[in-house]
């Protein structure tokens, strides 16, 4: 199994960078581009779900929390609308002066390539976040 880990630091602290992944409204607004028109839900409790979804892509992913500690730890299934299988990704939030640092590690993937392919992904996100929550 192959795991990745990648690290934001965000001009916001702990409590407002735990909303952007908490609030499904701030969750919606960052986490794919636009043009995507996503759309989707967060239950951010231990056994609540989360779904992200873009009719204009035709794709979506969902999971549900495993671990929930406000506002410096997140814990959830990860699986692509039509894939069988399942990771894991650890989101932990820490105070950094002013500001706050944003760890995200994906694990459980199979193949290098899969693995390779959500770093990408995740560095589109995790980008568009620092662009959020600069704002």
């Amino acid at each position: 199994m192959t795991s990745i880990e990648l690290t934001r630091h965000l001009a916001v602290g702990p409590e407002r960078a735990w909303s952007a992944f908490a609030d499904p409204a701030e969750f919606v607004a960052w986490f794919w581009p636009p043009r995507l028109k996503a759309i989707g839900d967060v239950d951010a409790r231990v056994g609540g779900a989360w779904r992200l979804a873009s009719e204009v892509a035709g794709l979506g992913v969902s999971g549900v929390f495993t671990a929930v500690q406000r506002p410096a730890h997140l814990e959830f299934t990860w699986r692509w609308d039509g894939d069988t299988a399942e990771t894991l990704v650890a989101v932990s939030i820490e105070p950094d002066g002013d500001g706050s640092v944003v760890i995200v590690r994906h694990d459980g993937f199979v193949t290098t390539e899969d693995a390779d392919s959500h770093v990408e992904g995740w560095s589109d996100c995790l980008d568009r976040l620092v662009d959020y929550e600069a704002h």
